[in-house]
């Protein structure tokens, strides 16, 4: 997953897609998110239960523990290595969803520059990707160590074609369940491994090269370029 997101509906839209009837407390205001250019490190609209209420706030997309001396801040977790591993052993159990619209991709097509690619999914809802991290508690300001992490899983279908790693992302169904605190962390391990979205749920296509940079942040950025291939059906459409 190359590490490039749009955010561009409202939170009430995102919200509405996990089907969560639960109180939610909002410090993103009601505006749409309206960000087509998203890039690691900055601030990102993310999901999480406290007890039994949804925040929905801001933090930032990239998290390391205290005691790393990285210089590089992850911004993704691999799944096979996420439930087990001592890096994110202290946030595998806060568990939230990233929703977005869209991600994009970069690929070498023999040019001198790589192409973008946007994905999405086929039926144009909130795409929701399984995320751990450490949020704002309570209303209170982000803190210096606040931040997450977006769960990746190997690529399959046409999706390889892209990059070799793409979001985990969940139906609504599992994204409630994920967001469930309460779940043994045996079934988290369980449904990360084995139960996200099939390439089948999702298509691509090209973008103009303008998204390569993060200062531009405009519609334009989310416009197909040629044809959209489907995830099954690579040959496309259009």
């Amino acid at each position: 997953m190359c590490g490039r997101l749009s955010q561009y509906r409202g939170i009430h839209d995102f919200v509405a897609a996990l089907g969560m009837p639960n109180a939610l407390v909002n410090t993103l205001g009601d505006d749409a998110l309206a960000q087509y250019n998203v890039a690691p490190t900055t601030q990102v609209a993310l999901i999480h239960l406290e007890g039994e209420t949804l925040h929905a706030d801001r933090v930032r997309w990239g998290w390391r523990p205290h005691w790393s001396t990285d210089h590089a801040l992850p911004i993704n977790a691999r799944v096979e290595k996420v439930a087990h591993g001592s890096f994110f052993r202290a946030i595998w159990p806060h568990r939230a969803i990233t929703p977005i619209d869209n991600w994009f991709e970069w690929v070498y097509e023999g040019g001198p520059t790589k192409q973008p690619y946007l994905i999405r999914r086929r039926d144009r809802a909130p795409i929701l990707c399984a995320a751990i991290g450490q949020y704002p508690a309570g209303g209170r300001d982000p803190r210096a160590d606040d931040g997450f992490v977006i769960i990746t899983a190997d690529s399959v279908g046409g999706l390889v074609d892209l990059h070799d790693r793409r979001p985990l992302v969940l139906s609504p169904e599992l994204a409630r369940e994920w967001l469930n605190l309460g779940m043994p962390k045996e079934r988290a391990e369980q449904m990360v491994l084995h139960e996200a979205e099939p390439a089948e749920t999702f298509e691509w296509f090209k973008v103009d090269s303008a998204v390569g940079n993060v200062r531009n942040h405009h519609p334009g950025l989310i416009t197909p370029i040629g044809k959209v291939l489907r995830g099954g059906d690579e040959k496309g459409n259009g």
